[in-house]
């Protein structure tokens, strides 16, 4: 007989079990490296009934770092169902164990000793847990045994780790402070900012198609169209990745007439977002329509609405307004300018004089390159270019990265001047002693790229702004462009806990 159920067959299965007089244990977890830790909690989980069953978390709930679960959900399965005091193992369908709880209805919930303090659970989930093992009827448990951390076992094996980042985090943990480090006190620490941001908004729409193949009567690609989604763009895609960890995000940006988009972009929008919209004449609001494989999820074709002339003296002077008024509300300044006509040179001269501390990316795209650089944003305390975007600014092609990187912070004069490289990870020159940090990618399922360069600066601002290490400031931001990266187009917004988890799970 099969051990391995789904929950709807298996709660058949325990409710003629409990009339019989038997009585149900849950535990629930993710099982990724099954070890001794979890034999005991099993052992001791099976003494306070008859019936112990587990439920495991899906592989796209697993958030204990990049390229985790090394184990797929069946194979973790398999390993529970191969112990001889596990009785049934379900898999679950969320991110908490309330589906399972309330579907069961254990007479038992049990978690390890680690979970007894429930404020110490950044995620919340067992406060939760708690709630429905209580609504069902049943009771929560702590069992005593030693803990071991599935995490440290990964990492010390090196099971899912590069070289360079075996290394980076050698390093980081060598050293006692950063090793040491609150990560949950340094995250809550973001709580009370206040963010200004400017810079366009757009809206990403992705076409799922079906390539149907050469066109019969010309030599174009025919493709079918399938369906479509709508995401948040731009500056706002950077405000609603803040929005979690910030106490206020103010957006100043243009949008086009019609109202529908308008309306597309507030409906979508966190509730401490304030997004203040100005109207450019005779312009849209940028939409970026990618045509998406939908085998594959590969973007064959860009469609781009925009209208690249910079705004009139007179919208210039109405954004300028609303900049002096918005930046004595705020703590930190990030401008990200997709280079599509919102940020003249008079305004990207005053938001860095008139900052308290201004954060800057000048990306470059398929309707700038050649004409929108980095080199009007002098001063500032923090750039963001890729590889790329620098050579574009430098003019130069092979000249090694460190080397460019110097002449770029000579020529803008920012006081730390990042460089991301793909899956090569980042470079930060730090002005003040010319030291040089390099941080890895800690990013291996690369789904979608797009608003990974912003969720990047929007954390590193974040990190520099309350002088966090910059070693450990860049590893916390790799670890939230990881996340953006195995998302498309920013559909997920990232959370504390999403952070914090991760790296904790690292410097274990």
């Amino acid at each position: 007989m099969s051990k391995i159920e789904n929950i709807k067959t298996l709660s058949k299965k325990l409710l003629n079990l409990k009339k019989k007089g038997r009585k149900i244990v849950l535990c629930h977890g993710v099982f990724d490296v099954l070890h001794i830790g979890h034999i005991k909690h099993f052992q001791s989980a099976k003494k306070l009934g008859n019936i112990l069953v587990v439920s495991v978390t899906p592989d796209k709930f697993v958030n204990k770092g990049p390229n985790r679960p090394i184990f797929p959900l069946h194979l973790r399965m398999q390993a529970l169902a191969a112990l001889k005091n596990v009785d049934f193992v379900t898999a679950n369908i969320s991110d908490t164990a309330t589906f399972p709880i309330l579907n069961l209805k254990p007479n038992i919930y049990c978690k390890g000793k680690d979970y007894k303090n429930q404020k110490s659970d950044y995620t919340g989930n067992i406060k939760i847990e708690t709630k429905a093992i209580k609504s069902v009827g049943g009771s929560i448990y702590y069992t005593q045994d030693e803990l071991y951390s599935s995490s440290k076992i990964i990492n010390d094996s090196s099971l899912n780790l590069s070289h360079e980042q075996r290394n980076f985090l050698k390093v980081l943990k060598s050293n006692k402070e950063n090793k040491n480090r609150d990560i949950k006190k340094i995250i809550n620490s973001f709580s009370n900012l206040k963010v200004l941001i400017i810079g366009e908004t757009i809206i990403d729409e992705y076409i799922y198609c079906d390539a149907l193949g050469k066109s019969g009567k010309e030599p174009v690609l025919a493709v079918k169209n399938l369906y479509t989604k709508k995401f948040i763009g731009g500056t706002l895609s950077i405000a609603k990745n803040l929005s979690n960890f910030c106490k206020k995000v103010t957006v100043l940006s243009y949008i086009g007439k019609k109202k529908e988009q308008l309306n597309f972009l507030k409906k979508n929008l966190e509730k401490n977002i304030n997004f203040v919209a100005l109207p450019k004449k005779d312009s849209c609001t940028i939409v970026k329509k990618r045509f998406v494989d939908e085998i594959n999820k590969t973007k064959i074709l860009g469609v781009y609405s925009i209208e690249d002339q910079l705004i009139n003296k007179n919208e210039e002077k109405i954004l300028i307004n609303n900049i002096l008024k918005q930046i004595k509300q705020h703590d930190l300044v990030i401008v990200s300018d997709y280079g599509h006509g919102l940020i003249t040179e008079k305004i990207a001269n005053l938001v860095v004089r008139k900052s308290k501390f201004v954060s800057v990316n000048a990306q470059l795209n398929a309707a700038n390159v050649g004409y929108h650089t980095i080199s009007k944003y002098k001063n500032a305390d923090l750039v963001i270019i890729n590889e790329n975007e620098m050579r574009h600014e430098m003019r130069n092609k092979s000249d090694e990265l460190n080397t460019l990187i110097k002449l770029l912070s000579l020529k803008i004069k920012s006081k730390f001047t990042t460089v991301t490289s793909g899956d090569k990870g980042s470079t930060t020159l730090i002005k003040k002693n010319k030291k040089i940090i390099k941080c890895p990618a800690f990013a291996f399922k690369v789904l979608d790229k797009i608003g990974a360069g912003d969720t990047m600066l929007a954390f590193l601002s974040l990190a520099v702004f309350k002088k966090i290490d910059m070693k450990f400031s860049m590893f916390l931001s790799a670890l939230a462009a990881a996340f953006n990266v195995e998302n498309e187009a920013n559909s997920k917004v990232l959370k504390k806990a999403d952070i914090v988890k991760s790296a904790e799970a690292y410097l274990k």
